[in-house]
């Protein structure tokens, strides 16, 4: 585990759970056409052509209507947006001093998953544990799409974690992640996998049955289809203690 604190940035933007936006600390009222713009230069890191902002945003108006609606958008955002948008002729872009919370979620997790040997992020599970849907009330198909990107990545990464904490011997975490992951995806059969090898890493023989019994009967429910191979080869001694017992 690596060590350090962090700062909280002058101005923040929150994707995850709701839309915020804060300036030193303090929240501010925006119109929605201003959100709108703010999120998506927010998912979109880098310098952007205003055309393919204003055509993404206001996919069914003519590029002059689009060109017009991203101007007034702009406007109505006021004060914030000298520290929350760059301007430069025909390119917007968010400043890069913007705090955004999915982007330090994404962070974390690529580092968790793109170097295994690499010192787990500090804070890393509270970041994944917490950080909930992006947009859960946007229906704009460009939110949907990073809405997805995002939810796969979060629960990759909290299965990699939940693995990594378990073989450094920090059960009572490596489980909270697991469970995370689960709860944000029931019906997910690697992260059950995942938990199930924690309590059996752990020596809980019992918490695993419970947790594969749980496991079978949400794949039966709602799916109507029984444990992978995989799954069943996890817990295969386990069951074959229990039936001799039973017999």
């Amino acid at each position: 585990m690596v060590s350090g604190t962090s700062q909280t940035a002058a101005v923040s933007l929150s994707l995850l759970r709701s839309f915020e936006i804060r300036l030193d600390g303090n929240p501010v009222d925006v119109p929605f056409s201003a959100q709108r713009v703010v999120a998506f230069l927010g998912l979109n890191p880098g310098r952007l052509a205003r055309i393919f902002v204003a055509g993404h945003l206001w996919m069914d108006a003519s590029e002059e209507r689009a060109a017009a609606a991203l101007r007034t958008a702009l406007w109505r955002l006021g004060l914030p947006a000298s520290r929350l948008v760059r301007c430069d002729g025909q390119l917007v872009s968010l400043d890069p001093a913007v705090e955004v919370d999915v982007v330090a979620s994404a962070r974390v997790a690529r580092s968790l998953l793109e170097d295994e040997t690499s010192p787990i992020p500090v804070n890393a599970l509270s970041h994944l544990r917490d950080a909930g849907e992006l947009l859960p009330d946007w229906y704009d198909d460009w939110v949907v799409i990073e809405r997805e990107r995002h939810r796969q990545l979060r629960l990759h990464a909290l299965e990699q974690l939940s693995a990594r904490l378990s073989a450094d011997g920090r059960h009572a975490a490596a489980t909270e992640a697991g469970l995370a992951a689960i709860a944000s995806e029931p019906l997910r059969e690697s992260a059950h996998r995942v938990l199930i090898a924690v309590h059996l890493a752990e020596g809980n023989c019992g918490e695993a049955l419970r947790q594969y019994r749980v496991c079978c009967g949400l794949l039966d429910r709602d799916l109507k289809v029984g444990p992978s191979p995989a799954l069943q080869a996890l817990v295969a001694p386990l069951l074959e203690v229990t039936t001799r017992l039973l017999s």
